[in-house]
């Protein structure tokens, strides 16, 4: 979730020690390690199945109206019209570019309460739904719709997003318009551990993809892919997306990611509360250097640049893991509950990057392939992505344990990870039980599909 309406009128940017400092000031003690969630749904019309307009009686927007008028949202509007995302008490409400409903949530303590929130959210959301006709699913990819059957959000972000990536990527417009996913982030506490994090998110996050692999029906058919989301981040800018494999150098730091991030190239600038398209695709670094048509380089045009940034796992005032399919409720709630046991234990961090320490580069890419086809079926250097799973939720309920966040019960987040034991403990992906659903039993009956998919 991004949402365009941070301050302008920032400092410009003297040199790359600024934008160090960025990261620096984002360093917390342990103590004040808080965790975050967003998850992103696809709405269909109940009645017929087709995607929920953005415009309309039934639509994204009614269902922002109603949010605004009974929970007390306040709306941000693109130029003062309309509506595109809602904001209140450390809580937002977005839109993807094809009306996917992103809830990204409170920064929270612990995942009772992340997994609290959550539920409310799907209740309130769904009891919306029921008053519009709107059905909710939890997956990574719509199983029905076309692109040219999904409408776009009246975002100019969007648009601009569109006419680059379209020239980048072939399956740019998918990835916006059609996929879903959930995500969490999390805090570090000084460099040292940021590297420590970063290293054992990238090296385990093909792993935790397959357990969440959940997009395996595209316009109503099987692709033998089990996610087709992670299948398409493959294919949308090889500039922006995929493994940041430097992370695993000696030298890597605050200032290798910002070099990194300095030569991607550039969407937009923000002002006077308009966007500047003319710097699309120029490099961050070639504008910090130069500036372009008499503009500066300001730290929010930095701050801009970083949520433009789209690898498997990125930094901007925290760290974010991003590799999963959305899923069901119990599947969501579980996500943040995994990585923080792997990301707040520090003999957990370790032995998440011990997991994989054998890996080579190229093994590492062709993970992130194979378990988009083949999700928990797949295997890396002959061992397979079940048992990896397995050794992956134990490293993590063992860094739950040691935390000891306890619900008001006496209970710690363990309990979370229950879900992904049955899931691993199957060996089949979400993806691949929805696959031999539709072509079993519910074979032309599309409202089971729907059914099974409803969040």
């Amino acid at each position: 979730m991004t949402l365009d309406n941070r301050p302008e009128d920032t400092p410009e940017i003297s040199g790359i020690d600024d934008l160090l400092g960025i990261f620096a000031a984002a360093e917390k003690p342990e103590n004040e390690f808080r965790v975050g969630m967003e998850h992103e749904k696809i709405g269909l019309l109940e009645d017929t199945l087709e995607p929920v307009p953005y415009f309309g009686t039934r639509s994204i927007e009614a269902v922002l109206k109603q949010l605004i008028d009974r929970l007390g949202f306040v709306p941000v509007k693109e130029h003062g019209k309309d509506i595109i995302a809602l904001v209140k008490a450390g809580t937002a409400i977005s839109l993807e570019p094809g009306g996917q409903l992103e809830l990204s949530g409170a920064v929270l303590e612990n995942n009772h309460q992340t997994c609290r929130e959550l539920t409310e959210h799907r209740d309130i959301t769904r009891k919306l739904g029921e008053d519009l006709g709107i059905i909710w699913l939890g997956v990574g990819h719509t199983p029905f719709a076309s692109k040219e059957q999904i409408s776009w959000v009246p975002k100019t972000r969007y648009d601009i997003m569109r006419r680059y990536l379209s020239t980048r990527g072939k399956r740019a417009l998918d990835m916006m318009l059609r996929t879903g996913t959930v995500q969490a982030n999390f805090d570090w506490s000084n460099e040292a551990d940021m590297v420590l994090k970063m290293r054992a998110a990238t090296s385990v996050t093909s792993i935790v993809s397959a357990i969440y692999a959940n997009s395996a029906i595209v316009e109503g058919k099987t692709t033998g892919w089990v996610s087709e989301r992670q299948r398409i981040w493959l294919s949308v800018d090889r500039d922006r997306c995929g493994l940041l494999t430097f992370v695993f150098d000696d030298d890597f730091g605050y200032r290798r990611y910002v070099e990194w991030a300095l030569d991607v190239p550039m969407f937009f600038i923000r002002r006077d509360g308009r966007y500047v398209e003319s710097v699309t695709g120029m490099p961050f670094r070639t504008f910090l250097e130069h500036g372009h048509d008499g503009h500066r380089a300001r730290i929010s045009d930095w701050e801009d640049h970083l949520t433009t940034l789209f690898p498997e796992v990125r930094l901007k005032a925290y760290l974010e893991v991003r590799g999963a399919d959305c899923c069901d409720r119990d599947m969501n709630c579980a996500f943040p509950a995994l990585w923080k046991g792997l990301l707040y234990d520090r003999d957990s961090t370790e032995a998440a990057c011990a997991l994989t320490k054998d890996w080579s580069i190229p093994d590492r890419q062709q993970a992130l392939i194979d378990v988009a086809r083949h999700g928990l079926g797949a295997s890396v250097r002959g061992r397979p992505m079940r048992d990896l799973a397995h050794e992956l939720v134990d490293i993590a309920r063992d860094g739950l344990a040691a935390q000891q966040a306890l619900n008001a019960h006496g209970k710690d987040e363990t309990e979370f990870l229950v879900p992904i034991d049955e899931v691993v403990e199957d060996g089949r992906s979400p993806g691949q039980v929805a696959a031999k659903l539709w072509e079993g039993e519910a074979r032309g009956n599309i409202r089971r599909l729907v059914e099974h998919y409803r969040f």
